[in-house]
């Protein structure tokens, strides 16, 4: 039975053409996360062996990938983003394959009509990696079922800032190594089930008053000519109104669906349990490469005034080992967060 908590981690560097730059014979700390509608980090630590030093004085930015294993098996890969060298250590940090998209632009002038929101995004990702594609694959889980018209101008705005003001209005997407997943907020698929015995720290469920609002204007610019609204005043909290700006909304029609994703995940309170301070015990029965964002967890605890029995979508996960000292064993820490997801918040 696969648990959280127990894990041994190994990593390997890799150049864009292929060949393997270097190993890493000895980690002393290793940490990758999984984050939904965003690029994901990773950071390792190596303490130099034989002529390992010399092979990882040859890496370089952008150039080379990490890539993770968690016993033996795949769970991490990207670009690398930055390298210190000292004495005995070389520390590495990068980005998911999501990164290289926060450093291109549209390729090309496109409208869209009325699709849905997955249409789009693969999209954006195709045309962001077409002039030089890094490897990378697009899957589409489920059809977002909301839907609207955008324009892209070339050469205007960053693809990854585009991919994000999607997401803001009904799609989701996340990384698994060089797979770039695409999906409906409304996804309920179950990776697992979590009590309080498996958080034995405690945990935090927190109302996001934040994030409410009864009703929603989505504007395609800030003259008022391409306008959407969604929501009214509400029986129990009154009016609250939020107000949101795509330039790339080019219809009255597409601003309203945008406006009522907008109002679906912010209508009741949206309520997430915070466990990003909390480890999962090395006995939860959860398998760590399953834990993509976008999926859920079926979540019960009683431990606060506030009970929980509820279906939540996986918006973080955090993985994080560390080698010890002489005196202190190593351990591996697993942190999840979660949230309603978009059918719940309905």
């Amino acid at each position: 039975m696969a648990v959280a908590g127990c894990g041994t981690h190994q990593a390997v560097i890799i150049d864009r053409a292929g060949g393997t730059v270097s190993g890493a014979n000895v980690l002393t700390e290793v940490e990758w996360n999984r984050l939904l509608d965003d690029t994901s980090a990773a950071r390792v630590v190596i303490n130099p062996d034989g002529n390992c030093c010399e092979r990882l004085g040859r890496v370089r930015s952008w150039r080379h990938k990490l890539v993770i294993y968690r016993d033996g098996e795949f769970v991490w890969e990207g670009p690398i983003l930055q390298v210190e060298w000292s004495l005995g250590k070389v520390e590495i940090w990068a980005g998911d394959i999501l990164a290289w998209l926060d450093r291109r632009v549209p390729h090309n002038s496109i409208t869209f009509g009325d699709s849905d929101l997955t249409t789009i995004g693969q999209w954006l990702i195709e045309d962001g990696f077409a002039p030089d594609d890094p490897g990378h694959t697009v899957q589409v889980v489920a059809a977002a079922k909301v839907r609207g018209a955008r324009r892209y101008l070339k050469d205007v705005g960053q693809t990854g800032d585009h991919l994000r003001d999607l997401a803001e209005t009904g799609l989701d997407y996340t990384a698994v190594g060089s797979t770039i997943l695409l999906l409906p907020e409304t996804h309920t698929a179950v990776v697992g089930r979590l009590t309080d015995a498996d958080m034995p720290d405690g945990l935090v469920v927190a109302e996001d008053g934040t994030s409410l609002a009864t009703r929603w204007v989505v504007a395609g610019d800030d003259d008022g000519d391409v306008l959407g609204t969604a929501g009214g005043l509400d029986a129990y909290y009154g009016l609250l109104e939020r107000y949101l700006e795509q330039t790339s909304i080019p219809d009255d029609a597409s601003a309203t669906a945008a406006a009522r994703s907008k109002l679906r995940s912010s209508l009741p309170v949206p309520v997430f349990i915070d466990t990003q301070q909390v480890t999962l015990s090395p006995d939860a029965a959860v398998d760590v490469p399953k834990l993509v964002p976008g999926w859920c967890l079926d979540i019960t605890s009683a431990t606060t005034c506030r009970t929980i029995t509820q279906r939540l979508k996986i918006t973080g996960v955090k993985v994080r080992e560390d080698g010890g000292t002489e005196s202190t064993p190593g351990s591996e820490s697993v942190q999840v967060q979660v949230a309603a997801t978009g059918a719940e918040a309905g």
